[in-house]
């Protein structure tokens, strides 16, 4: 989202609150470490952050506006450094010395402060955190250092002592698929099924939204849970050939599974169709409530996590997936 603004981070209002009011009383620190999941909104929250305490305007910062604001929208305010690095999996120590200790001690060139923002900083090598660490120890009056990470449990404490630690909590299910719904223009079906599997995460369920993979790996499996009962073996085999062909995320096909048998389990219940995922499908889950016990229903359940389980602890991939759907057979 480009001009993102405060508004925008949906759900964090303890983590806004926080930069918020460091800005407002002046009371900015030198480090930050955001902690959150992939697509939780890190980066986001860095750059409204980095833009506000650069900013031109005399309140509501960052205005998005002001010559500032342009530039750190365009990729080029000169007081606002992203780190880079080339190794995929590791920042080394060359990278914090040429990018951060080697770069500091020069002042801002046109605003207040200059701010470091390392996303993935948990890739940072032992040596990399104790070069950080020096200028974490002395850093110059106008520096803002923003680490951001899905994991600070990887980091030196050291340097985790020097740092204040905003985390970006897991967000309602409502609470997205309203923001699904307004914001991204997403129907109400669908905002509810990218909401249910986002598990808390904003972003990640507004790329959901937009994954067409994700509605084809769904329409595989809402076919797949119609039709199991009634499957010879060789069928079965046929579908888990067909997961790993179509390279679907196994996570989310087990939660797609998962999500089937709580709608005929809830409909077997209480009748409501009102809190059902599978809205759409209300028909054949209602064949399905008929078709199992409540027993049959929980040890189907009980079977998608034991096989997420035994993927986790990489048991055969086949294997996992056939004995599960045996058991939905069975």
């Amino acid at each position: 989202m480009g001009d993102a603004n405060w508004a925008d981070i949906v759900g964090q209002s303890q983590l806004t609150d926080n930069l918020k009011n460091a800005l407002k009383h002046k009371k900015v620190s030198h480090a930050y470490l955001i902690q959150g999941e992939r697509l939780s909104g890190k980066k986001m929250t860095a750059g409204i952050f980095a833009r506000a305490l650069q900013c031109e305007a005399d309140d509501d910062r960052p205005c998005n506006r002001c010559r500032s604001c342009r530039q750190a929208l365009n990729g080029n305010h000169p007081d606002i450094a992203y780190i880079t690095h080339e190794k995929a999996n590791t920042i080394s120590v060359d990278n914090i010395r040429q990018q951060i200790n080697g770069d500091i001690a020069i002042k801002p060139y046109s605003g207040p402060y200059k701010i470091y923002i390392m996303d993935e900083a948990e890739k940072m090598n032992v040596q990399a955190q104790n070069a950080l660490l020096k200028t974490l120890e002395e850093p110059p009056a106008y520096a803002v250092i923003l680490l951001l990470a899905t994991r600070a449990e990887a980091m030196l404490p050291t340097i985790l002592s020097r740092c204040v630690l905003l985390n970006m909590k897991t967000v309602p299910e409502d609470v997205i698929k309203r923001y699904l719904m307004e914001k991204v223009q997403v129907p109400d079906y669908r905002a509810g099924i990218c909401a249910s599997f986002a598990r808390g995460n904003v972003g990640r369920a507004a790329a959901l939204a937009g994954n067409e993979t994700f509605d084809h790996m769904k329409s595989a499996v809402l076919d797949m849970m119609k039709s199991v009962a009634g499957m010879e073996i060789n069928q079965v085999a046929a579908e888990v050939k067909r997961i790993t062909e179509e390279k679907f995320d196994t996570n989310d096909y087990l939660d797609l599974c998962f999500t089937w048998f709580r709608d005929v389990l809830l409909y077997k219940a209480c009748r409501d169709k009102r809190h059902m995922i599978f809205k759409e499908e209300a028909a054949e889950i209602s064949r399905a409530a008929q078709r199992y016990s409540y027993e049959g229903i929980e040890r189907i359940i009980r079977s998608v996590e034991r096989a997420r389980s035994r993927l986790e602890a990489n048991v055969n991939f086949d294997l996992t997936m056939e004995l599960m759907f045996l058991e939905m057979k069975a």
